[in-house]
Order: structure tokens, then sequence, then C-alpha cells
């Protein structure tokens, strides 16, 4: 368990090289929808095309998968339509009057910035409704403006996922894989420093790897948001996506308690730790090489101390995780 893995970087999107990398597949498939709404975009209106553009654009900006991309589109879809429904009960009547735009113009730069974290949405719906207020100064805000706003971002939406779809796919359970096998991994390097640090190395710190992991299980709830989707149809991988996203925060509450115990400088070794460590690694490197069929929560008796009741927590967590990753109907969560 004293093995060692060097810090990883700042997560980036998983991905090898030339067109099997992410981000290229991504550049050739925001180039190929921009095309797109550039085309349809000016059949809709040789003025406003720009929107589609812009659309596309801003849909694949923080995406890495294709559901991402889907589901992206349609919120900013959604978010514009309600922001076009919200304008023509607040922005039209103003008719660009100063002060209450200039009220209203402050009211949306809030709403943007304190909804950007929670609703790409709701983001949208600010945005929206700030153009419109903007509109509204220049003396241009009409009903047809609006009409060709909601279109010409249909028409966006519309070129993104034509892209994701056809074009160089990338696929949920890929993007959604690398994720869960880079968290898992971060787990085993989270016991093995936190062993080490309890077995009385000073140079151990299982609090680097915490921040490490915490960052990763953030990533991989972006990836899975796709599946649980309240939208998504098919409700067994979307009941087992939120499984495997409990089972994770499991593992990382067992961890954060065992590092917590590690810093306790008066926490001593047991010898019983370094089979919990090594049961804990083989969990992981079966999970990780789909080697997982006869992982099975181990039976422990009471646990004699804070560090080993932690580590059998995360024993019974990662076995737990074997039958969501691994369940043979449809498609895998990881190891696609």
């Amino acid at each position: 368990y004293e093995r060692r893995l060097p810090p990883a970087a700042a997560p980036a999107p998983p991905g090898g090289r030339g067109l099997a990398r992410v981000t290229t597949r991504q550049a050739v498939q925001a180039t190929a929808g921009a095309g797109f709404a550039l085309l349809v975009g000016q059949s809709v209106s040789g003025e406003r095309w720009y929107w589609a553009v812009g659309a596309t654009w801003w849909i694949f900006v923080n995406t890495t998968s294709r559901g991402e991309t889907l589901v992206r589109g349609f919120r900013r879809v959604l978010g514009t339509v309600l922001g076009i429904g919200l304008g023509l009960l607040v922005a039209v009547p103003v008719h660009g009057a100063d002060a209450p735009t200039a009220a209203l113009v402050a009211v949306c730069v809030f709403g943007i910035f304190y909804t950007a974290a929670v609703s790409y949405t709701w983001m949208m719906l600010w945005v929206t409704l700030l153009a419109e207020l903007l509109y509204g100064l220049l003396g241009v805000l009409t009903p047809g403006l609006l009409a060709v706003r909601v279109a010409e971002t249909g028409v966006g939406a519309l070129g993104a996922g034509l892209a994701v779809l056809f074009v160089l796919p990338v696929t949920t359970h890929a993007v959604t894989d690398a994720w869960i096998q880079r968290a898992l991994r971060c787990v085993h390097a989270c016991t093995a420093e936190a062993a080490a640090r309890l077995a009385g190395d000073p140079a151990a710190d299982p609090g680097a790897r915490v921040a490490e992991l915490e960052q990763l299980l953030g990533r991989v709830r972006l990836s899975v948001a796709p599946l649980t989707h309240p939208l998504n149809p098919m409700l067994g991988r979307k009941a087992r996506a939120r499984r495997v996203l409990d089972l994770l925060d499991d593992c990382a509450r067992e961890i954060r308690g065992l590092v917590a115990v590690a810093a306790d400088p008066e926490a001593s070794h047991d010898a019983r730790l370094a089979a919990a460590c090594w049961r804990v690694q083989a969990a992981v490197e079966a999970l990780t090489d789909g080697d997982a069929e006869h992982l099975a929560p181990a039976e422990h008796p009471s646990a004699a101390g804070p560090a080993l009741a932690h580590l059998h927590g995360l024993e019974r967590a990662l076995a737990e995780l074997a039958h969501p990753l691994r369940t043979p109907s449809g498609s895998p969560l990881v190891g696609a």
C-alpha cells in the first residue's frame, strides 16, 4: 500500500491523439455544426444568421460528449423560449424607457451571474431578456424579431445536435468511463497516502489527493448528467447512473474520514490496515480492468478503530459499484 502514484494534473477531457482526441473531434463537430447553422440561418434571416452560429458555438463550450451537447442545446432553446415569453411581458411594455430599462438590465446581469453555476436554462433566460431590453433601447424590438431569435437559436441547436450525432461522435459512456476510472484510481491513491501516513511516513500527503478526488467527482457528475436528466427515457440507465454517483459519494465520504483520522498525530498503525488497503487496491483494479464479476462485499467484524471502519466502508462501496458498472443489460456505464 506504500506504492505512490504521481500527482495528476488538473482534469482534462480524456482522449488519445489525432481524431481519437475528444477536443479534436469537438473542433470538427463545432465547425460542421456552425457551417450548418450558417447556411440554414441565412435562409431564416439574412440579417440575424449569426444568432444561429453563435448558438452552435456556445452549446459546444464546456461539453465533452454527445449527451452533454444535446442536453445543453435543449436547455439553450428552452431558456431562450422562456426568456422570450418573459420579454413579451416585461421588455415589450417597457418599450426602451430609460429608467425602467436600466433597472431591468441590472437585474438581468445579476441573474446571469447568479444562475450561471446553477442552471444553464435560467442563465439563458436572463441573457435573452437582457438582449430584448437592449434591442428595446435601440427601438427595434418587435414580436417578429423575437420570433427570429427563437428560430435562429433552434437552428443553432439543431446544427450542434446533428454534428455530435453524425460527425465523429463522442459517446456519453466513453467519456463517463474515462472519468469514473480516473476517480477510482484516485480513490486508491488517497487510500495509499492515508495508510502511509498512519504508518508514520511524514511525507505522505493524503489531503492533496482528497482535493483531486473532489475535482474528479465533480467532472463525473457533469459527464453523467445526460443519463440522469429528467427527460431521459431510459429509466434503467438513469437509475444505474444515480446509483453509481451515490456510491462514488460514499467512497469520497469514507476517504475524507480516513484522511481525517490519518491527520491525527496520535493515530497509530494497525497491522490490519495493510490488508484492508490491499483489498481496496484489488477492488479498484478489478473495477477498472473489467474483472469485477466476483467482487462482492466482504463481511468484517466490528472495526477496532475509526481508520479500519472507514476502510471497511470503502471496501463495501467499491464492491457494490461492481453491479451498476457491469450490468450486462443495456450499455454499461464503464467498460463500453
